[in-house]
């Protein structure tokens, strides 16, 4: 196993032959933890991805040297992931995650550059010629669908909504908003996110908030400017207060003691300072299943536990039960769309470029079916 991140001083390719592919997965596993990493040293969605790509080749080939993995071993894998089911554009994706490890290999000398000058030359699978399957585009979502999810959803998650229907702002940089992060010396603010999708190309992300979107905003607002405005523990916490308050029958001491004793013996993860995108996307989903019922016999029952619903539903109406959910169920990256079309319809492409922070317009029109004063000008009409 190799004891470091790169190759020692002085090592050359030819005194790596017998390198195994595990080994270099390794290698390349620790240089990922540190490189995968945003400013405030948290790691990036990248490198969840890079572990599962890892995982694919470690259990395939990794007991094989290194140096010998091909393109048809690379394509082998692939068609794992076809098979799996995942969507034409992941697999393209893994399969360019891959090809980067043995990159960073050849320019370590852990393996010859041939190595991945071969697996270069492996095209990606192309829409139209793969069994692999499409991803639907993203659209925008109707105003009258939104707002009838809304009263589902805790003031937390509705605010992150409504953040996002009046700057267009993408789902993790509504999660991540702090006042310490917005300048609010002008009649129209701005927002610097200090992380965000381009940041390692070195692009700077501002996104100008309106009036409309400053008032919400202000209601969140803390003693300490460095705090999330957008509380994922503080939401847990109103909402066992509302449970609490709302409780028909009285809380005795053996129902306290049999209480406590559940949660030490299953404790659960606490809540994080502030929603992610995944948790905020969760939270979206459930509110649709709430605000859209199944109808019988695929819905819940009055006083029927989940546990007890799943376990009534045959497999047949298991999936028509999901396929009734996935068409009225929506996801926070639609509303993005949303804004941009509706801004592109009012003000122009040129405005919707600037305020959903494009730097090619041709991208601003695949959202929508550069300078600071035009995104300010708009957003104090929109936002």
């Amino acid at each position: 196993m190799l004891e470091q991140e790169v190759a020692p001083k002085g090592a050359t390719v030819a005194g790596r032959d017998g390198l195994l592919l595990v080994e270099l997965l390794d290698a390349y596993h620790t240089h990922a933890e540190r490189h995968y990493r945003t400013p405030d040293g948290k790691p990036t969605s990248e490198l969840a991805e890079v572990k599962l790509v890892i995982r694919a080749l470690r259990e395939t080939y990794g007991q094989e040297p290194a140096k010998d993995f091909g393109p048809l071993k690379l394509k082998a894998v692939r068609q794992g992931w076809v098979i799996a089911k995942l969507s034409r554009k992941e697999v393209n994706r893994r399969t360019n995650i891959a090809r980067r490890i043995f990159k960073w290999a050849a320019a370590e000398e852990l393996v010859p550059a041939a190595t991945f000058t071969a697996l270069a030359t492996l095209a990606g699978l192309q829409k139209g010629r793969t069994t692999a399957r499409e991803t639907e585009p993203i659209t925008p979502v109707d105003d009258a669908t939104v707002d009838a999810t809304l009263p589902h959803l805790n003031r937390f998650v509705r605010a992150m909504i409504e953040v996002q229907r009046l700057t267009g702002c993408r789902p993790g940089e509504a999660c991540a908003l702090r006042q310490c992060g917005i300048d609010e010396s002008g009649a129209v603010w701005f927002y610097w996110p200090r992380q965000h999708k381009t940041a390692h190309k070195d692009k700077t992300r501002v996104i100008a908030i309106g009036p409309k979107c400053q008032a919400l905003l202000e209601e969140f607002f803390t003693d300490d400017p460095s705090d999330f405005l957008f509380s994922a523990a503080l939401a847990v916490e109103e909402a066992h207060a509302a449970r609490t308050t709302n409780r028909k029958t009285p809380r005795f001491p053996s129902h306290m003691e049999r209480s406590a004793k559940k949660r030490t013996r299953r404790p659960k993860r606490p809540p994080a300072a502030c929603y992610t995108y995944h948790s905020y996307g969760r939270a979206v989903a459930r509110a649709c299943d709430r605000a859209f019922p199944a109808p019988a016999p695929l819905g819940q029952r009055a006083g029927e536990t989940a546990a007890a619903w799943k376990a009534r539903l045959t497999p047949g109406e298991k999936e028509q039960l999901k396929q009734w959910q996935d068409a009225r169920r929506w996801a926070p990256n639609q509303l993005r769309h949303t804004f941009a079309t509706m801004v592109r319809k009012e003000h122009g492409l040129e405005a919707a470029q600037v305020l959903l922070g494009h730097s090619k317009a041709d991208v601003t029109q695949i959202y929508a079916e550069k300078n600071q004063s035009l995104a300010a000008a708009v957003a104090a009409k929109v936002g």
